[in-house]
Parts: structure tokens; C-alpha cells; sequence
């Protein structure tokens, strides 16, 4: 057998992704060991509670309560506790103590990635997150390196498996919002308080973390423009399968303008897409990040954006990565955001849209929303009009518009809603993915 050096791994969380990475490490400690160029050895899993339930069946001895001590001498740190605190804290004394740490914790990259970078940065260690957007997916590696010599314009993608399970299923079966939901809680897909994923606060952790990569450029998450599904019923659905879209949450980061005068756009909506587009036949909890290059042209990467194994093994993938420099020698290889683009408000984007609203079913009524389109710089590309009431007293209109500002087309609507002929703004949904 080789004799490879030693490098000491300390694991951070022990839920079902760190439950995972422990078995794994164990199970194929030879085959990680040729792959890295290095023994890893599991020096110990820091845990809350020593006596809490877990899956496998993972040695007693290697559990603790003290995280700061484990982390002491450690080569790698591991990191899957999630949130903030103390996750923050114990990242940061790693990096200072000399250790590369391997994170899947997007709430806290999110948040005070540049805080964490820049640490390494100054005692030369490297951060790994390769799962911390999109699950089991590479995308940080290629967006990070091998898109590194290629300009993005375009990062589109669904990165958060409980609303496109959710909304998958609504589409397929015309369930509804809540009955799904439920359903997701019970399989495990959704948390008991499913806020962060219905409400766009996940997939903004990631959109944030992608766009930094995309664009060079450090996004915090406040700049990112976030709307949930909460307000998507199997009306809406129907609308969109009877105009030949599917609804999906988009996680959408774009460059804007010229190279003389460059900006960017970084937003999470629901957003109706073609049925022929690529991202339309992800179904289920899967996962899809659509990327446009200037000299690659349209790449794609699908799998599985959640689960305890399918994370574990991009996990994995950093610690090999991360053993193999610790062996190699030399400083780590910083984060690119120099770029420093200005990010733009979702006012000043401009794409297409489809309008739904109820009006009075009498003469006059069409001219009157087409008037009010037109004033408002927003042009129409389609419409349709069918029986809203019971008494055929109103009608419902489906307008699709040619591409416009965002700005103008959120004026144009309130407007709309206050003409005296509408009678309800039922939706307004972008339409992505041209």
C-alpha cells in the first residue's frame, strides 16, 4: 500500500448531509486516499447534542461537543451546520489557524462571503462551496474556473427543489398550492416553516452566491430582488399550460448594457416559461442552472439540487480538491471580484410579460386597456379574451407583451387597475427564457 501523508479532516454537523460525508469518508477512506494523494482521517464530528438521533451508524467516540478544540490541528474543516452562528465563528478560527474549510452553507456565503474570503485570502487558505447552490450540481467549479477565461451574460436556473417540486406538481395534476405543500412537508422536501423556500429566500442565497461568480463581482443579498409562489393558484397554471408556458421559480442573473457602461441584474420570481425551453422538463425536486457565455455559448447542468448523499458528494469533491492543495503547497487561490459592476433595481429590467386581468364586458373596454398599453410604452404582442362571470357581465383578458421595462410595465398595471374598466388585476407574470 502507498504511505501517503496524514491530513486531518474535522466534520462540523452530523444532520443528513453530514451524516453522509462521515460514512462515505470512512467507508472509502482507500479510494479518497488515492484520489486526494492523501489519508483523510475523520479527526471528529462536532455536534450540539451527543445523544440526538441520527442516520448511519457512525462510531460513538468520534462525536463531540467541542468544536473549537476539534478544529485545532485540523487540516480541513468541514462545515455543515448551517445558518450564521456560530458557523460564522468557527469558519473564521479554521481559516486563521491554517485549515482550507469546505462549506455547503449558502445563508452564511450569502451573507458575509466577502468577511470569509477575505480571511483566507490573508493566511493564503482556500474556501470550497461547491455545494452550496444546486445540491449534488457542479456549477461553482465552472462558473468559478472553467468559465473563467469566457464572459457570462446570463445565468438562468431553478435551484430550489421544494418549489419546483410544488409547482411541477400543480402543473401536471392542476393540484393546489397548499394541498402540494402539505404533501412536500410530509415527504421531507418542505421544513415544517417553509417560508425560506416559498417565499424566494433560499434560491436568493444562491442567486447571490452565482452572480458574485457569473460577474466578478461581489452581490450582496440585499440586492437581490426576490418574490416567492405563494400567490400562484391553479387558475394561473391553466392560463399558463393553455398558452403553452409552465411556471417555475427562476433564479435570473444577467449582465446589462454595453462593455463601455455594464451593469447587472439579480432577481428571483416566478416566471412563465416556454414549454420548448430546456428548463421547462425539470421536474419533480430536480434541479437546472441555464448559463449563457459569450464564447461557450448555452451550457446546462441538471440533477439533484437537494438530498443527504447527492449533497455529500459534492461535499466530497471539495475535500479531495482541498487535500489535494494541502499536498501540493502554496497559497490559495482567491476569490475573483474585482469587477466591482453596479447592480441595477428590477425596475430598470427589461423583459416580456403576460397581464390577466377582469374587465366589464362592454364596447369600449378594449380601447380603453390597448390606450392605456400604449401610454404606458408597453406594446402588445397577444390577447386573449374569454367569460369571466357567471353572467357574462365580465370578461378576462390575457395579455402578452412585447419586451419592456420593468419600470414602465409596473406603472402601466397600477394604471390599468385604477381605469375604471378593470375590475381585478388577477396576475402579472414575466415571461423568461426567449
Amino acid at each position: 500500500m502507498t504511505d501517503y501523508r496524514r491530513l486531518r479532516v474535522a466534520l462540523l454537523g452530523a444532520g443528513a448531509v453530514g451524516s453522509q460525508v462521515a460514512r462515505l469518508l470512512l467507508k472509502h477512506s482507500g479510494e479518497l486516499a488515492d484520489r486526494a494523494g492523501a489519508t483523510l482521517e475523520l479527526a471528529g464530528i462536532a455536534v450540539r447534542n451527543l445523544d440526538a438521533p441520527r442516520e448511519g451508524d457512525l462510531p460513538r467516540e468520534l462525536f463531540t461537543t467541542d468544536a473549537e478544540s476539534l478544529i485545532v490541528g485540523a487540516d480541513i474543516v468541514i462545515e455543515l451546520m448551517g445558518g450564521i452562528e456560530p458557523a460564522r465563528t468557527y469558519l473564521l478560527q479554521a481559516i486563521n489557524s491554517g485549515a482550507d474549510v469546505v462549506t455547503a452553507n449558502k445563508a452564511l456565503l450569502a451573507t458575509h462571503g466577502p468577511e470569509i474570503f477575505d480571511a483566507a485570502d490573508q493566511v493564503g487558505a482556500e474556501v470550497y462551496y461547491e455545494a452550496a447552490a444546486a445540491g449534488a450540481i457542479p456549477i461553482i467549479r465552472p462558473l468559478r474556473d472553467s468559465l473563467a477565461g469566457d464572459r457570462v451574460q446570463r445565468i438562468m436556473g431553478i435551484v430550489n427543489g421544494t418549489t419546483n417540486y410544488i409547482l411541477d406538481r400543480m402543473d401536471t395534476e392542476g393540484a393546489e398550492f397548499a394541498d402540494v405543500l402539505a404533501d412536500a412537508q410530509r415527504l421531507g422536501y418542505a421544513e415544517a416553516d417553509p417560508t425560506a423556500d416559498v417565499e424566494g429566500f433560499d434560491a436568493a442565497q444562491k442567486a447571490a452566491i452565482l452572480a458574485s461568480l457569473a460577474f466578478h463581482t461581489t452581490v450582496p443579498l440585499e440586492s437581490v430582488h426576490r418574490e416567492g409562489i405563494t400567490s400562484i393558484d391553479k387558475t394561473m397554471m391553466d392560463a399558463a399550460r393553455h398558452a403553452g408556458y409552465v411556471v417555475k421559480l427562476l433564479a435570473v442573473c444577467e449582465r446589462l448594457g454595453d462593455e463601455s457602461e455594464e451593469s447587472i441584474s439579480v432577481r428571483v420570481y416566478p416566471a412563465l416559461v416556454d414549454r420548448s425551453h430546456p428548463l421547462a422538463s425539470v421536474h419533480g425536486a430536480n434541479n437546472a442552472v441555464f448559463v449563457q457565455a459569450e464564447a461557450a455559448g448555452n451550457l446546462m447542468f441538471y440533477g439533484a439540487g437537494a438530498g443527504g448523499v447527492q449533497t455529500a458528494s459534492a461535499v466530497l469533491g471539495d475535500v479531495v480538491s482541498a487535500a489535494r492543495r494541502h499536498i501540493a503547497g502554496g497559497v490559495g487561490v482567491g476569490e475573483s471580484t474585482l469587477a466591482n459592476l453596479p447592480i441595477v433595481d428590477i425596475g430598470r429590467v427589461t423583459t416580456r410579460y403576460q397581464i390577466t386581468v377582469e374587465v366589464d364586458d362592454r364596447p369600449g373596454v378594449l380601447a380603453t386597456v390597448a390606450g392605456t398599453l400604449s401610454d404606458g410604452r408597453v406594446s402588445i404582442a397577444t390577447l386573449e379574451q374569454t367569460v369571466a362571470g357567471e353572467d357574462a357581465a365580465t370578461a378576462r383578458l390575457v395579455i402578452g407583451t412585447h419586451k419592456a421595462l420593468e419600470q414602465d410595465l409596473s406603472e402601466t398595471v397600477e394604471r390599468l387597475a385604477a381605469s375604471g374598466v378593470v375590475e381585478r388585476v388577477v396576475s402579472v407574470l414575466r415571461v423568461e427564457g426567449d
